[in-house]
């Protein structure tokens, strides 16, 4: 029997790629003595490329093509670091093209990467409302990022949002609530779908009964947080904690709370979802359940190289857990964040807390400058205690705030 590539790919421990590079003498770097080994065991063993195969498929390019809808999505660049750095520990580029959520620029995207040498497609949050679309008409790998059209679909990388929503609601039900509401996204959206599942999944355990006069919909947006939270708390039997299916509703929770008298978490906790940037900023600080936005690009990445390396085999879809961050809104004990995540997370947070002098990206920051961070960052802010001293526990007086735009 013939040996082939995977062979040597198996006996160096190595992928396939590496060994494609190593016998091909790819300009893509190689280390010199993984190149030695392969080149020794190729020898070795009597391996004779199958020049027949490779005039047909073509030589690999190394590089792989990224549809995405809209690159100012607040979603979008977590995905494509993560598709970027998995695809760069496997020896691979990426070619971007943004589509700005026109189907024609889409289409003309797909022809575009099956004309060009590219070894394969990922798709994210491309044809997000059409689940009956059909894959691109081309022979190249594919795989599509927040597309899930159920369990006997391929190729997919998505959010396991009733996974999320389940942690949310489960922590609020240990706090010891026994009313929590739940403000959903449209009705209709996957995502509104598989969080409201979510959500019924974690009352029956708790004893707590599913109330529809709880339930309240909205369009992602901060006017219907505010709208829904001024709804639910004038019921003869109010909430004790909202589980909002978005950060933005949560916020805009906050800010009916906030606005109606109510201290949040003290008489009402509240519980977003996504992680956005502004879950940190805001105050109370929002608890929330993370939108693993890189950990999908990742998996997409491997998805895509591995479909490469088995010659195209379809992989099965995959849910990608997110996780609970705590931090004040909820009424727990805040759980303190990484240094890693601090630093790595977004450029508004470093430009907020102030970052190491002479700091200019994660790469370079050393020991020293955490210490200094850390300290920086647990140092007191004077002007901040004397406010809370101020108020010596009595709610912030001020003007009441106008609903947002409707």
């Amino acid at each position: 029997m013939p040996i082939i590539l995977a062979d040597l790919a198996k006996a160096a421990g190595v992928s396939i790629s590496t060994v494609s590079r190593a016998l091909n003498d790819s300009d893509h770097i190689v280390n010199e003595e993984t190149r030695q080994r392969i080149l020794r065991l190729a020898q070795e063993s009597g391996y004779k490329p199958n020049l027949l195969a490779r005039g047909l498929r073509g030589d690999l390019t190394f590089s792989i093509g990224v549809i995405l809808d809209n690159i100012s999505s607040p979603f979008a660049p977590p995905v494509v670091r993560g598709i970027q750095d998995e695809l760069k520990r496997a020896g691979y580029s990426i070619i971007l093209i943004n589509s700005d959520w026109d189907p024609v620029v889409e289409a003309e995207s797909v022809r575009t990467f099956i004309a060009r040498p590219v070894d394969g497609i990922i798709f994210v949050d491309t044809w997000l409302h059409s689940a009956n679309e059909a894959p691109p008409p081309s022979e190249k790998p594919y795989v599509f990022v927040n597309r899930l059209f159920g369990a006997t679909d391929s190729n997919c990388i998505g959010p396991d949002d009733r996974y999320g929503a389940r942690l949310a609601t489960e922590h609020l039900a240990r706090l010891g609530h026994r009313r929590i509401a739940f403000i959903n996204g449209p009705e209709g959206w996957e995502a509104s779908v598989n969080r409201l599942a979510g959500y019924q999944d974690t009352l029956a355990p708790y004893g707590l009964p599913f109330d529809r006069s709880l339930m309240r919909w909205g369009t992602w947006e901060v006017r219907d947080g505010y709208r829904a939270t001024k709804e639910l708390m004038a019921l003869p039997n109010p909430p004790t904690a909202i589980f909002a299916a978005n950060d933005f509703m949560a916020i805009g929770a906050i800010y009916s709370l906030q606005d109606m008298g109510q201290r949040v978490p003290a008489d009402v906790a509240v519980v977003g979802y996504d992680d956005r940037e502004v879950a940190s900023m805001v105050r109370p600080a929002l608890t929330t359940v993370t939108l693993p936005c890189y950990e999908m690009g990742q998996a997409a990445a491997r998805l895509v190289v591995n479909q490469l390396e088995d010659q195209g085999k379809p992989a099965s879809a995959e849910q990608v857990r997110g996780r609970l961050v705590v931090r004040e809104s909820c009424g727990a004990e805040r759980v303190k964040e990484s240094e890693k995540e601090f630093w790595v997370h977004t450029t508004p947070r470093r430009l907020l807390y102030g970052a190491p002098e002479g700091w200019s990206g994660p790469s370079r920051l050393t020991a020293e400058d955490s210490t200094a961070a850390t300290a920086r960052r647990e140092r007191p802010n004077q002007k901040m205690q004397s406010h809370e001293n101020g108020r010596a526990g009595q709610r912030f007086k001020r003007a009441p705030r106008e609903p947002p735009d409707s």
